[in-house]
């Protein structure tokens, strides 16, 4: 008698799956923090992100050196200059 071939286990990890683009949707309408390969800080509400990673923002503020150094209303970061785009803790 043969010995029944192990079955192989089919698991969906579909939800555990996380895409940038998850992260860019829940991000939508938060406060953001986008740092450039410069090493400065913009920091403001992320209204439109695309897949080239060019950020349109609200409300935002420049940080260099950690300092704040300007405000605007709106502004746009092209996407080859971002390091990185982290969510923030909203200020209550």
């Amino acid at each position: 008698m043969a010995a029944a071939a192990p079955t192989a286990a089919v698991v969906d990890n579909s939800a555990s799956r996380r895409r940038p683009s998850d992260f860019f949707k829940l991000a939508l309408g938060r406060p953001v923090v986008v740092k450039l390969n410069s090493g400065v800080d913009y920091r403001g509400i992320l209204a439109v992100v695309d897949g080239y990673m060019n950020v349109a923002m609200e409300q935002t503020e420049e940080y260099v050196n950690g300092q704040l150094k300007e405000t605007y209303g709106d502004a746009f970061i092209r996407g080859n200059n971002v390091l990185y785009i982290s969510t923030t803790k909203r200020k209550v």
